[in-house]
C-alpha cells in the first residue's frame, strides 16, 4: 500500500478503509451480474455519512461516461446542492481513469481511496500521477492497495468468463 501526501484517518462512524471497501466491492458485484465492468464507488461526507454510492452502467445507461466514480459524484452533488464535493472522500475498487479524474479535480475532492491498480489506464498513480500534476489548481491525498487483491479477482474473473463466453 502506497501513500501519496498526507491522508486522513478513517472517518468518524467506520472501523477501516477495508471496512469501506467491502461495500463499494459489494457495488462492484452489482455491477457484474449487470453485466458491466464490475466497479463500485462511494462519496464518504466530511462526518463520515455515506453521501453516495454507484456501480459502474456505461452499458446499460448507454452512457460512456457513467462510470462508477462519476455517478456518485453526481448523485453526492444532487444530495448537497454543491457541484463542489470539499471535504469528501472517494472510496473506489479500481485505480480511476482520466475522466474520472478531472471530475475530482473540478468537485475538490479532499481525499481518494481505492482498491485494484489499473496499469492500462490509471490515471492517478500507475500510468500517471494525476493527483499532483503541476497545471491543474487542486490536489489530493490517494490511498490506494485497500483489499486490492479482493478488488483485482472481481475484475480478473470477470473477464475471464467474458472471453469464455467468446
Amino acid at each position: 500500500m502506497k501513500t501519496s501526501s498526507t491522508f486522513p484517518d478513517v472517518p468518524q462512524g467506520w472501523e477501516s478503509w477495508e471496512q469501506l471497501m467491502e461495500r463499494a466491492l459489494v457495488l462492484a458485484h452489482h455491477a457484474a451480474d449487470s453485466g458491466e465492468v464490475p466497479v463500485g464507488a462511494l462519496i464518504i461526507g466530511p462526518d463520515g455519512d455515506i453521501l453516495a454510492e454507484a456501480s459502474n452502467a456505461p452499458i446499460t445507461r448507454n452512457d460512456p461516461s457513467a462510470h462508477a466514480e462519476m455517478q456518485a459524484l453526481r448523485i453526492a452533488a444532487e444530495k448537497i446542492g454543491n457541484y463542489r464535493l470539499n471535504g469528501c472522500t472517494v472510496v473506489v475498487t479500481l485505480e480511476p481513469c482520466l475522466m474520472c479524474l478531472g471530475a475530482f479535480i473540478h468537485a475538490r475532492i479532499a481525499g481518494l481511496v481505492f482498491g485494484a491498480a489499473d496499469p492500462k489506464s490509471g490515471a492517478v498513480m500507475s500510468c500517471m500521477d494525476g493527483a499532483h500534476l503541476d497545471f491543474v489548481n487542486h490536489h489530493f491525498p490517494v490511498l490506494d492497495g485497500i483489499l486490492a487483491e479482493e478488488c483485482g479477482n472481481i475484475l480478473r474473473d470477470f473477464f475471464r468468463a467474458r472471453r469464455g463466453k467468446k
